[in-house]
């Protein structure tokens, strides 16, 4: 896993307790590890019966917080203030799993272990992801303590549905790794530099209708775009993200889900009111079928004659609108190039009334669409042009959010 801009050097706490999930903590922890994040993990007593200390040592690189009263559990800090030490600079608290014992500690103010004591003295934000069996989570008691600490201001992640270990069916599962993640990065953005803008961000290529069974698309998969919506989030933003491709889920976003670029438009220009930036990262289809066949065309042995039409260019929709309103303040387009990059890119910018375009290359291998990595020339309306080089998509679409940022400062 690479670094993660948004978590780069950022102190999370990860409290630890007593649940079979807490497996799932231990790989939480790698990961954050991973993307730059300094992890210190402090378990309950019942947590150690599950997952040992040295194993998430050993995925932080950290000591591990345990007991109040023991000097060699308490990561070498002096073991009564211990959980001062802890709670001062760390940007977030994270509790997960959660259990229902310790959440009702939180909601009631109870401190009688390292894990509570440290959440009493936390002043940064707190998450908790509550794991639990049976009808637990749904229990009226839990239910009253989740909505108390909802009330200071706490993140309670829902628990999903599914089997438990009991063997029941029901809402207790602690979500998996990846979402979490999302969840911890949409909390730690929050006062970010575009908290307070709403961003409306498109993705993937677009299907355009032959007959029931075939479409015409291309090759996008939709990773860039969902990149830049996961920086936006990153910053603050309320993101809405129109997609038209089969991509994960994204916290923290209002994802609409579309298919063709008559569907893109619709949503488009259904959510642009209000909107400070928009970024136009999908590829949108130039043409579709002049007409879609209601049955499964069969092969035959003649040649087939498709007529196209063009598809409405929402660009251009988006620019009339935008003299009307004055939204979005600025907009984003792309350009996927296969000759004269610059020459192509600086005249769809002019000629759409864009404030920034990103072009890209796609007969690079190592770029554009189906990996992971790209490289970008962005260009900017006053003439400007600034390369990024070989990276991440992740680190394109952040480079991508901080320039929108700029021109909306």
């Amino acid at each position: 896993m690479a670094i993660i801009a948004g978590l780069r050097d950022k102190r999370i706490i990860l409290g630890v307790c007593g649940s079979i999930a807490a497996y799932k903590a231990l790989d939480l922890a790698s990961k954050l590890t991973q993307a730059g994040a300094l992890v210190d993990v402090v378990m309950t007593d019942a947590a150690q019966r599950f997952v040992s200390p040295l194993s998430f040592q050993a995925v932080s690189g950290r000591p591990v917080y345990s007991d109040m009263w023991r000097a060699e559990a308490s990561g070498g800090l002096p073991s009564h203030i211990a959980h001062v030490g802890l709670a001062e600079g760390a940007d977030l608290l994270l509790i997960a799993p959660a259990t229902a014992n310790t959440i009702a500690k939180l909601a009631h103010g109870m401190a009688d272990d390292m894990l509570s004591v440290t959440a009493l003295a936390a002043r940064c934000p707190l998450l908790i992801a509550p794991a639990m069996d049976g009808g637990m989570a749904e229990h009226p008691a839990t239910q009253a303590n989740f909505a108390i600490l909802r009330g200071r201001g706490a993140q309670v992640i829902e628990p999903e549905r599914g089997r438990l270990a009991s063997g029941l069916h029901g809402r207790g599962r602690l979500p998996e790794t990846a979402t979490l993640l999302g969840h911890i990065r949409r909390a730690l953005g929050q006062g970010g530099e575009l908290t307070g803008r709403k961003l409306l961000i498109t993705a993937g290529g677009t299907r355009e209708a032959l007959d029931p069974a075939r479409y015409i698309s291309n090759r996008s998969t939709g990773k860039q775009g969902y990149a830049i919506a996961q920086a936006a989030i990153d910053a603050g933003a309320d993101v809405v993200f129109i997609s038209a491709a089969d991509l994960p889920p994204l916290v923290g976003a209002v994802r609409v889900d579309v298919d063709s670029a008559q569907a893109m438009l619709e949503a488009v220009l259904a959510h642009i009111a209000g909107c400070s930036a928009l970024i136009m990262a999908a590829a949108v289809a130039d043409y579709r079928p002049r007409s879609v066949a209601e049955q499964k065309i069969k092969k035959s042995d003649k040649a087939m004659n498709l007529p196209l039409e063009r598809t409405p260019d929402i660009l251009l929709a988006v620019k009339a609108q935008r003299v009307e309103s004055g939204y979005p303040t600025v907009v984003v387009g792309f350009a996927a190039e296969s000759e004269n990059l610059l020459e192509n890119a600086r005249g769809k910018l002019q000629a759409k009334g864009l404030d920034l375009l990103a072009a890209n290359d796609i007969t690079a291998e190592d770029a554009g669409f189906a990996v992971d990595t790209n490289r970008v020339v962005l260009l900017d309306s006053d003439g400007g042009t600034q390369e990024i080089e070989l990276a991440s998509k992740d680190v394109i679409g952040a480079a991508i959010i901080k320039r929108v940022g700029r021109l909306l400062d």
